[in-house]
């Protein structure tokens, strides 16, 4: 496994992951079977993967370095895809405050930062954005282009907030499944204007770099 788990000081790494996932028996409100090549994994895993990735890995010369006493939960996300950081567009006007955008060329602080907390119960994740404290929700009510965007708007949980996080070790990669709709969090490059670069849930598989992610640990 050639993962990487980076925080506050150490550097952009050509490649280097990290993230929690689920494991246990499905329940309604999340998918039954895994995709081929795919592993979730749970808050132990990521503790374990942040211990291993941390002893391992030296420290880089830039934005981000290894530290092993980091929260390993507070996490920053890069696209495969273009090698962006997902940021939280709190300034955006309605009905698309809070949108998920993978824009900032590098990690900046809070916009791109993001609290995944695990539930036991439910073996998934709520993802918590720093920038406005506000809990990440699929709007799957939404139509047209915006449809199952990906939104930092809601103040507590519930099944559109719920998250499996998987870890390729061929890859090397992670990918985010919504359990609202059993899709999996897509960047879409191809957008223009202010959704561009958007996450929306809407892959039935995690077939190519638009649905793959570097996940990087900014605890403090």
């Amino acid at each position: 496994m050639t993962s990487v788990l980076l925080s506050l000081s150490a550097v952009l790494a050509t490649s280097a992951l990290v993230a929690p996932a689920a494991g246990a028996a499905p329940g309604a409100d999340r998918p039954v079977a895994a995709p081929a090549g795919w592993e979730p994994v749970d808050a132990a895993g990521l503790a374990r993967i942040t211990e291993e990735t941390a002893a391992r890995k030296a420290p880089l010369a830039g934005e981000l370095a290894a530290d092993a006493a980091a929260e390993p939960e507070l996490l920053a996300m890069q696209s495969v895809r273009n090698g962006r950081f997902v940021a939280t567009e709190a300034n955006y006007a309605a009905p698309n405050t809070g949108v998920l955008r993978a824009r900032s060329a590098e990690f900046g602080g809070s916009w791109e930062g993001f609290s995944f907390e695990w539930d036991e119960a439910t073996q998934t994740y709520a993802l918590k954005s720093l920038a406005n404290d506000r809990y990440v929700a699929v709007e799957k009510n939404y139509t047209g282009s915006a449809q199952n965007v990906l939104r930092a708007r809601s103040t507590s949980v519930g099944g559109w907030e719920r998250f499996i996080v998987y870890y390729s070790e061929t890859l090397d990669r992670w990918a985010l499944q919504s359990t609202l709709n059993g899709l999996f969090v897509t960047m879409e490059n191809g957008y223009t204007g202010s959704l561009q670069y958007a996450l929306r849930a809407r892959s039935a598989e995690p077939t190519g770099s638009w649905e793959e992610f570097v996940l990087y640990d900014i605890g403090a």
